[in-house]
């Protein structure tokens, strides 16, 4: 495992990787921290590709195509981490309505409780955005950043919720 430093207006990201594929990022507040023992390596491609992509989303600009990511994950978490990446800048979705998309993709229930939990999983986020998920009526939830990077995020993109 690789690690590298992205200085954001959000504060320090730490992007990390397996040497191919971005695997985690973390924030300056984190509630998961990787396992595994990292090493800085600032020059790998993927770190590059990485950084590129989010100083294209903190500046406003269109983003080229995601880097390489390998989130691992559940089956279930994967199907919700897939439909987070269909949520374009500036706008949400809440858990009832992620829930009700992954059923009609699916045909399998799935409770707004259960897609909060694997929202709540994302290693990659931002890249993932699941800071475009918010609770009943647009309220403000939970965030593995904490509610301070949430707010930030959707304040940056524009994104109206209940404070």
């Amino acid at each position: 495992m690789y690690r590298a430093s992205f200085s954001s207006p959000l504060g320090k990201l730490t992007l990390y990787s397996d040497g191919t594929s971005i695997t985690a990022i973390t924030m300056p507040v984190w509630r998961y921290q990787p396992t595994s023992k990292s090493r800085e390596l600032d020059s790998l491609p993927v770190f590059q590709q990485a950084k590129t992509w989010l100083e294209n989303y903190f500046t406003g600009a269109a983003n080229p195509i995601l880097p390489p990511i390998h989130t691992g994950g559940t089956p279930f978490q994967l199907q919700v981490w897939h439909l987070l990446q269909d949520v374009p800048r500036g706008s949400f979705l809440t858990y009832g309505e992620l829930a009700r998309k992954l059923e009609e993709i699916t045909g399998h229930r799935a409770s707004p409780r259960a897609v909060g939990h694997a929202v709540g999983q994302n290693p990659v986020a931002i890249m993932i955005p699941c800071h475009r998920v918010l609770g009943a009526g647009g309220s403000l939830t939970g965030f593995g950043g904490g509610l301070e990077a949430k707010r930030f995020l959707l304040d940056w993109e524009g994104i109206p919720y209940h404070r």
